[in-house]
């Protein structure tokens, strides 16, 4: 379950994890964020951004166009 879902399908490297970087940051730690992304470089980018920032990756999963990222607020 998240508290807010982001879509950035359709968005090219680096601009799912700005707008991931941009959100996380108005949001309470402990709350969930769900970012949608359709870039294959989000499957490289979103792990390093999350480890380097203190967020932790819950879950990513396969959806129709691309992968929804369940972020916890560092």
């Amino acid at each position: 379950m998240s508290d807010l879902t982001v879509d950035a399908l359709g968005l090219l490297c680096p601009l799912p994890v700005l707008r991931a970087r941009k959100v996380l940051s108005g949001m309470a730690p402990g709350q969930v964020l769900r970012l949608l992304a359709s870039d294959a470089m989000a499957q490289i980018d979103m792990p390093v951004f999350c480890r380097e920032a203190g967020h932790e990756l819950i879950a990513v999963e396969d959806i129709d166009g691309g992968q929804a990222y369940l972020i916890r607020r560092g």
